[in-house]
């Protein structure tokens, strides 16, 4: 099958329904156009590396990716609020979530509760309740094979006569 080459203006529209405010998806364009969705894929990782917001990235529904959530949130951060909404308007966010996101890029780097620290006390204690337990479970294991045996030879044999 011969490849098919495309010109750069060809390129540049099909990136240009990719992008917001159309934000065409993938598949939608394919089918339009004639051009394979593996090559459309490629171009609008190729642009979003280069930092355009191009829509079928997961975005259109609201799951943008951690990198891209902080991208949006260092190019909203010396804007007004105008500026805000129409940014919020061409990438297809709600300001509430560009909000919350900031609040998380802030709240990043704060130190979580960390584990507390094992004392060898507590630590020889597990140890010890672990060896307990593999002893128990030996030996229900030989009282479950002993009931089995028994099961077994008094089906084979019947029961004795001293029971």
């Amino acid at each position: 099958m011969k490849q098919r080459r495309y010109t750069a203006e060809e390129k540049a529209w099909a990136l240009e329904q990719m992008s917001a405010p159309i934000s065409r998806t993938v598949v939608e364009l394919a089918k339009q156009t004639g051009i394979t969705a593996v090559t459309l894929r490629t171009w609008r990782n190729e642009a979003k590396t280069q930092g355009a917001q191009m829509a079928g990235t997961g975005k259109r529904n609201g799951r943008w990716s951690s990198a891209d959530k902080f991208r949006a949130v260092l190019q909203t951060a010396a804007m007004s609020e105008a500026e805000i909404s129409a940014y919020c308007r061409t990438a297809g966010i709600v300001p509430a979530d560009l909000v919350l996101w900031r609040a998380a890029c802030e709240q990043a780097n704060t130190p979580t509760q960390q584990e507390p620290a094992k004392d060898i006390a507590s630590v020889k204690r597990i140890e010890q309740l672990e060896r307990e337990l593999r002893r128990k479970e030996k030996a229900l294991a030989e009282t479950a094979a002993l009931l089995v045996l028994r099961k077994k030879a008094n089906a084979i044999w019947g029961k004795g006569e001293d029971e």
